[in-house]
Protein backbone atom coordinates (compact mmCIF):
# COMPACT_ATOMS: atom_id res chain seq x y z
CA UNK A 1 0.00 0.00 0.00
CA UNK A 2 2.67 2.21 0.05
CA UNK A 3 3.91 2.25 -3.06
CA UNK A 4 5.72 5.29 -4.41
CA UNK A 5 3.38 7.31 -6.79
CA UNK A 6 4.84 8.94 -9.65
CA UNK A 7 5.11 12.67 -10.09
CA UNK A 8 5.06 14.76 -12.80
CA UNK A 9 8.45 16.39 -14.41
CA UNK A 10 7.41 19.64 -12.93
CA UNK A 11 6.09 18.53 -9.69
CA UNK A 12 8.23 20.08 -6.63
CA UNK A 13 9.98 17.27 -4.66
CA UNK A 14 10.73 17.05 -0.91
CA UNK A 15 14.38 16.93 -0.19
CA UNK A 16 14.17 13.22 0.58
CA UNK A 17 12.52 12.96 -2.83
CA UNK A 18 15.71 14.32 -4.36
CA UNK A 19 18.15 12.49 -2.16
CA UNK A 20 16.76 9.03 -2.71
CA UNK A 21 16.95 10.11 -6.70
CA UNK A 22 20.59 11.41 -6.59
CA UNK A 23 22.04 9.00 -4.10
CA UNK A 24 23.35 12.09 -2.24
CA UNK A 25 22.25 11.77 1.86
CA UNK A 26 20.03 15.31 2.51
CA UNK A 27 22.54 16.82 4.92
CA UNK A 28 24.75 16.84 1.82
CA UNK A 29 22.02 18.62 -0.43
CA UNK A 30 21.47 21.27 2.38
CA UNK A 31 25.09 22.04 2.59
CA UNK A 32 25.33 22.31 -1.20
CA UNK A 33 22.31 24.88 -0.76
CA UNK A 34 24.42 26.91 1.61
CA UNK A 35 27.45 26.63 -1.41
CA UNK A 36 25.53 27.53 -4.47
CA UNK A 37 23.78 30.67 -4.45
CA UNK A 38 21.77 29.53 -7.73
CA UNK A 39 19.79 27.04 -5.59
CA UNK A 40 16.71 28.37 -3.47
CA UNK A 41 14.28 25.42 -2.57
CA UNK A 42 11.26 26.55 -1.36
CA UNK A 43 10.69 26.70 2.61
CA UNK A 44 7.42 25.93 3.68
CA UNK A 45 6.21 26.07 7.31
CA UNK A 46 8.90 24.11 9.97
CA UNK A 47 11.66 24.57 7.32
CA UNK A 48 10.56 21.92 4.72
CA UNK A 49 12.74 22.42 1.30
CA UNK A 50 10.42 21.98 -1.74
CA UNK A 51 12.96 21.72 -4.95
CA UNK A 52 11.15 23.07 -7.86
CA UNK A 53 12.05 21.48 -11.51
CA UNK A 54 15.14 23.70 -12.07
CA UNK A 55 16.49 23.37 -8.76
CA UNK A 56 16.77 19.28 -9.36
CA UNK A 57 18.29 20.17 -12.42
CA UNK A 58 20.94 22.17 -10.88
CA UNK A 59 21.51 19.55 -8.35
CA UNK A 60 22.32 17.22 -10.60
CA UNK A 61 24.52 18.91 -12.70
CA UNK A 62 26.32 19.84 -9.42
CA UNK A 63 25.69 15.96 -8.34
CA UNK A 64 27.98 15.59 -11.46
CA UNK A 65 30.50 17.82 -11.22
CA UNK A 66 31.19 17.09 -7.79
CA UNK A 67 30.88 13.25 -7.69
CA UNK A 68 31.47 12.07 -11.20
CA UNK A 69 33.81 14.28 -12.65
CA UNK A 70 35.74 15.26 -9.70
CA UNK A 71 35.53 19.34 -8.99
CA UNK A 72 35.87 20.67 -5.67
CA UNK A 73 33.22 22.86 -4.33
CA UNK A 74 35.14 25.58 -5.60
CA UNK A 75 35.65 24.64 -9.09
CA UNK A 76 32.33 23.51 -9.78
CA UNK A 77 31.03 27.16 -8.39
CA UNK A 78 33.56 28.60 -10.82
CA UNK A 79 32.36 26.29 -13.63
CA UNK A 80 28.56 27.03 -12.90
CA UNK A 81 28.93 30.70 -12.83
CA UNK A 82 31.20 30.92 -15.90
CA UNK A 83 28.10 28.21 -17.94
CA UNK A 84 25.39 30.54 -16.47
CA UNK A 85 27.75 33.57 -18.27
CA UNK A 86 27.81 31.72 -21.28
CA UNK A 87 24.06 31.08 -21.15
CA UNK A 88 23.06 35.02 -21.12
CA UNK A 89 25.62 35.78 -23.84
CA UNK A 90 24.71 32.82 -26.13
CA UNK A 91 20.57 33.73 -25.91
CA UNK A 92 21.33 37.20 -27.03
CA UNK A 93 23.47 35.79 -30.13
CA UNK A 94 23.33 32.48 -31.95
CA UNK A 95 23.01 29.13 -30.17
CA UNK A 96 26.63 27.81 -29.06
CA UNK A 97 28.73 25.27 -31.15
CA UNK A 98 30.52 22.85 -29.28
CA UNK A 99 34.16 23.50 -28.68
CA UNK A 100 36.54 21.47 -30.91
CA UNK A 101 38.03 18.28 -28.79
CA UNK A 102 42.14 18.71 -28.95
CA UNK A 103 43.83 15.72 -30.56
CA UNK A 104 45.48 13.30 -28.26
CA UNK A 105 48.81 11.67 -28.94
CA UNK A 106 48.67 8.66 -26.22
CA UNK A 107 52.24 7.88 -27.34
CA UNK A 108 53.80 11.11 -26.90
CA UNK A 109 51.77 11.05 -23.60
CA UNK A 110 53.45 7.06 -22.87
CA UNK A 111 56.81 8.44 -23.39
CA UNK A 112 56.75 11.16 -20.89
CA UNK A 113 54.84 8.90 -18.68
CA UNK A 114 57.69 6.52 -18.90
CA UNK A 115 60.26 8.97 -18.49
CA UNK A 116 58.54 10.06 -15.07
CA UNK A 117 58.84 6.96 -13.75
CA UNK A 118 62.22 6.28 -14.61
CA UNK A 119 62.95 9.60 -12.98
CA UNK A 120 61.23 8.40 -9.90
CA UNK A 121 63.38 5.01 -9.83
CA UNK A 122 66.71 6.86 -10.31
CA UNK A 123 66.05 9.34 -7.27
Amino acid sequence: MTEAVAKADGAMRTIGEVSAELGVKPHILRYWEAQFDVLKPLKRAGGRRYYRAQDVVMLRRIDQLLNHEGFTVRGARQLLAAEAGDKTVASASEPATPAPQPSIDLSALRAIRDRLAAALEAA
